[in-house]
């Protein structure tokens, strides 16, 4: 049953991503502003500061002096802002640059022709493909990701099984208004606050504001990389920490006190088992199911939604902060190569936590519950 399962949920995928990327889309097309507007602004001399940031050739080296009209302006310059004035061709030959010469039906068609190869296209502002901005980005989003990920697994799972045996004691009591200060404020603000207090904002200056590594890196023992790494990370992963423990902590301990209370573990106290074999040999696999499941799940958030934020704050250049600048400057291909790449990824690890589940307690059959 279980791999029927998987075969329905694999063949799901495909129309799941259709869906996803068509409703982006249709939302991009009801959006104002573009890409080609963004080039007659720099154009124009009213380049916005993120724009400003973004380095490279490609389309944006339509960014020079642009030829003037001679007579009117056309239908094809005034679609746009800021095109009055210039030469009609020109504008021409940048929506063909770009595609845009093309209805978006067909637009949207050729689109999905070529991520089903796996293509995902060229940035109009860098001089790179998507795919390899992805993997260039990807290592600083995945350290992020995966410190934060393992450090709330290791916070919270112990601290929700003590506020679990001691619930109702002063320290489950003290511990829940952390978890409430921790569950109320976003990460993002606890990275200022760092920032204020330990990164020369206002305090003291014990660490770097900005980068994954010191710039003389390269030159470094392997000891002294693997000691500036953790230095440059300790801020950004510190946020996303204190910003993602609250939940995983009151999941795992309402789990807890959910098993503690079943006649299982009343009948094994009964028969003179010690409370720690209790505790660890009867309760802690079922009450972790949910938990250990989730991981796959926490993975990705971490990766690709709690540190954009982050990644702009501490000027980190990863995934966040390549698809932030991507929808500041309506760099199209980037939005959708990463919404459809990241959006796979989530499936996949959706199936994948699905499994997890299912391998911890082989009782749970999703495939039998479907049928």
């Amino acid at each position: 049953m279980m791999f029927a399962y998987i075969v329905r949920r694999l063949l799901l995928i495909p129309l799941t991503l259709l869906g996803i990327i068509g409703v982006n889309f249709l939302f991009v097309q009801l959006a104002p502003g573009g890409p080609i507007e963004q080039i007659l602004a720099r154009l124009d001399g009213q380049t916005t500061d993120a724009t400003a940031r973004i380095s490279g050739t490609g389309a944006a080296e339509t960014a020079r002096p642009a030829p003037r009209a001679t007579g009117g302006n056309s239908s094809v310059a005034s679609k746009y802002r800021g095109a009055q004035g210039l030469d009609p061709a020109f504008i021409a030959d940048l929506e063909h640059q770009m595609g845009f010469d093309k209805p978006p039906l067909e637009r949207f068609w050729l689109m999905v022709k070529a991520y089903a190869r796996f293509d995902l296209g060229k940035s109009y502002f860098r001089d790179a493909r998507v795919t390899n901005l992805i993997l260039e980005k990807l290592p600083v989003s995945a350290s992020l990701g995966i410190w934060s990920t393992l450090l709330i697994y290791l916070i919270s799972v112990p601290l929700g099984v003590k506020k679990a045996v001691r619930d109702g004691s002063r320290f489950d009591v003290a511990s829940s208004w952390a978890i409430i200060v921790g569950h109320a404020i976003p990460g993002f603000l606890f990275a200022i606050v760092l920032i204020i207090i330990f990164a020369g904002g206002r305090y003291l200056n014990w660490f770097p504001l900005r980068g994954l590594t010191s710039d003389t890196w390269a030159e470094l023992s392997w000891p002294a990389r693997i000691a500036d790494y953790a230095w440059h990370m300790t801020l950004p992963v510190t946020a996303m920490v204190i910003g993602g423990f609250a939940g995983l902590t009151m999941l795992t301990k309402n789990a807890f006190l959910e098993e503690i209370n079943k006649q299982y573990v009343l009948t094994a106290r009964a028969k003179g088992l010690s409370e720690h074999r209790v505790l660890y040999g009867h309760v802690f696999r079922n009450a972790m199911l949910v938990v250990i499941a989730g991981f796959p799940a926490t993975l990705i958030g971490m990766l690709f939604t709690g540190s954009v934020l982050i990644e702009v704050i501490f000027s980190l250049d990863g995934i966040g902060l390549l698809g932030f600048e991507a929808a500041m400057n309506r760099d199209y291909p980037v939005m959708f190569g990463t919404l459809y790449a990241f959006s796979l990824l989530g499936l996949v690890l959706g199936l994948i936590s699905d499994l997890t589940y299912h391998a911890v307690d082989p009782r749970i059959d999703f495939g039998a519950r479907e049928s």
